[in-house]
């Protein structure tokens, strides 16, 4: 018998090694995000700040940002009020687009609607965004 030939003793060994690794990486591969779920955002503590440039925030319009780990949209009504929210509804987690033209949020999952403040103007969320406090600092708003 030749020394590179394999026995079906060898052969399985190496099979059921393979296997074993292959199950291994399968494993892991499923259980990556069940614990990244389980497992607490690191965003940033309770006292953690966004500072955004006035020029950034149109009068009438929004501007995206993330704050403490999750979207947040900071939005200006009227010249110089500025109000900063959770851009994610409250119904199911999706992330709620800024109408301009009416004023409002909308969430294009199911269609829940928010008014400019966060308050639930219709369909099914259960409570309003999230609210944020909002300070000036010369030309920047400081939120959080």
């Amino acid at each position: 018998m030749e020394q590179n030939e394999l026995t079906p003793v060898r052969r399985r060994g190496f099979l059921g090694l393979m296997l074993g690794g292959l199950g291994a990486a399968l494993g892991a591969m499923f259980a990556w995000p069940v614990l990244r779920y389980l497992s607490p955002r690191s965003g940033g503590g309770a006292d953690s700040q966004a500072r955004v440039t006035r020029d950034k925030v149109p009068v009438g319009g929004a501007f995206l940002l993330e704050f403490r780990g999750r979207p947040a949209v900071l939005l200006q009504p009227k010249a110089g009020d500025f109000v900063a929210l959770s851009a994610v509804c409250t119904h199911l987690g999706c992330i709620v687009k800024w109408q301009k033209d009416k004023g409002e949020f909308l969430c294009p999952c199911h269609g829940g609607r928010f008014s400019n403040t966060g308050e639930v103007l219709g369909g099914p969320p259960p409570k309003p965004l999230e609210s944020f406090k909002v300070a000036l600092e010369g030309d920047e708003i400081v939120i959080g």
